[in-house]
């Protein structure tokens, strides 16, 4: 899985049903006036492995280079699954030694209270440039590119994920 081509969804869990086997979910979000479909298989990673609940705000990342069945509500396969918190916004993008992402949409800059993991919710004591990084932040400035001091960085590094 090439983690440039994951898209986010993000919406409100308005009801978990059980998928096309005991092993997945289909996991349906209200996203402002619509209706998204996500299938979460056993493969779909989620972070901190939370246990998704109705109500919940979530970002659903799906693979944009796989193809989509053409029906109404969109149906995706979540290849990764963040929760959210009410004003939170989220990010995965490659972040180079200056924290910049690659394509400038954002710079960050990391503060005594940001938390940085891994995707099993390890600590990582590394410095997180030059990775693959999930960034959960609320504010930006307005400057280009925009900074912000996140929360939290999760760093995808190994297992298919990068570094």
């Amino acid at each position: 899985m090439e983690l440039m081509n994951l898209v986010p969804v993000i919406g409100i869990i308005m009801n978990i049903d059980r998928g096309e086997d005991c092993c997945s979910r289909m996991v349906t979000l209200r996203v402002g006036r619509e209706t998204v479909n996500f299938v979460v298989t056993p493969e779909t990673v989620i972070v901190d492995n939370t246990q998704l609940r109705r109500g919940m705000r979530i970002a659903a990342f799906y693979d944009s280079s796989l193809p989509v069945p053409l029906i109404f509500p969109p149906q995706y396969r979540a290849q990764l699954i963040a929760v959210l918190g009410r004003d939170e916004q989220i990010m995965l993008n490659y972040f180079d030694s200056s924290l910049t992402a690659v394509d400038d949409s954002l710079r960050l800059t990391v503060g005594r209270t940001t938390q940085i993991g891994t995707i099993n919710g390890q600590d990582f004591r590394c410095e997180p440039g030059n990775r693959v990084l999930l960034v959960y932040y609320t504010a930006t400035t307005r400057s280009i590119p925009p900074q912000t001091t996140p929360g939290r960085i999760v760093v995808l590094c190994g297992g298919g994920y990068g570094n």
